[in-house]
């Protein structure tokens, strides 16, 4: 059997799958805050919990998703945030606290896993995760597998620039919004939630998460019209990038804007005014499993067995 562990800021989860993909345990609790060694013991007590509930025996596997990424250069967490976790062996030492074989994994990248092992791009070789929420982020999985990359940032295109900058509904996008990184104009400070709410209360809207924003569009007010249309655009203008260099079978999204009809209504459309070819069918899909696919793609993390198959 297989455990996953989705390591978040606020909440920390496991699941046990058996070899045919089905659940057979789950639990939630509140992730430990600010101190590496709770964090630790948690993660211990919360799979020994679900390894105790589902009859794992001394064979099972760990997988972890973490919101970082171990460096190849120093073998310990880097870019996560939650920050307690930065410079620590967090694979080792899970290996030491639970006396099981542990991978560790970006989260975005266990997204990914999960929709191409079992999701909604089961079956896709190359399939790219996109999370579109507070942040944006991304993950690979190729072959099922997580493509980690020699610097361990693969995926991590919302640190790019937003590709053809302009003018667009009377704003210009250059220099773009300052991002914490340090730069301007990044992916991640016009699609994420809280760019389209800029965007839409610089408009002239009145400051609103994105989803009333949405739900506005949809009743036809005309400034949340506009603003999902230049979402929308941006949008299409960096999934091309992506597009562009690796073309994935398959592009899921997920995240809270996920939920955005406008990603799979009008975005496949859009694409071939950015793509550099004569076609571009890429699928643009919604994610299977929710907020549950991060989770189940860190117990992905161990590869299937040649007489494993997941059940649909």
């Amino acid at each position: 059997m297989r455990i996953g562990i989705d390591l978040g800021g606020t909440k920390t989860e496991a699941i046990v799958l058996g070899d045919d993909g089905q659940e057979r345990a789950r639990r939630r609790v509140n992730s430990a805050q600010g101190d590496y060694d709770s964090t630790i013991r948690a993660i211990r007590d919360l799979s020994h919990a679900v390894a105790t509930e589902a009859g794992c025996d001394a064979d099972a596997t760990v997988g972890v998703g973490i919101p970082g990424a171990i460096s190849p250069k120093t073998g310990l967490v880097k870019n996560a945030n939650s920050t307690w976790l930065i410079g620590h062996a967090l694979d080792r030492d899970l290996e030491s606290a639970l006396n099981l074989p542990v991978r560790l994994a970006n989260d975005a990248n266990c997204f990914a896993v999960s929709e191409a092992v079992d999701g909604a791009a089961r079956g896709a070789d190359m399939v790219f995760g996109v999370i579109l929420g507070t942040g944006v982020g991304g993950g690979l999985a190729i072959g099922g597998q997580a493509h980690t990359g020699r610097n361990a940032i693969a995926g991590e295109w919302g640190h790019n620039p937003l590709p053809w900058p302009g003018d667009i509904g009377g704003a210009s996008e250059v220099p773009g919004p300052a991002c914490y990184c340090g730069k301007h104009g990044c992916i991640e400070t016009f699609l994420s939630g809280p760019g389209l709410a800029n965007d839409y209360a610089a408009a002239g809207g009145a400051p609103l998460p994105a989803s009333q924003i949405a739900e506005l569009a949809r009743a036809d007010d005309a400034t949340a019209l506009a603003a999902l249309q230049r979402y929308t655009d941006r949008l299409a203008r960096a999934i091309s990038g992506v597009i562009n260099i690796l073309d994935p079978d398959v592009v899921v999204f997920g995240g809270g804007l996920s939920h955005l009809q406008t990603i799979y209504e009008t975005l496949p459309g859009l694409l071939g005014r950015y793509v550099f070819s004569d076609v571009c069918d890429t699928p643009m899909v919604k994610n299977k499993h929710g907020d549950s696919s991060g989770v189940r793609g860190a117990a992905w993390l161990w590869p299937k067995e040649p007489n494993e198959e997941p059940s649909a």
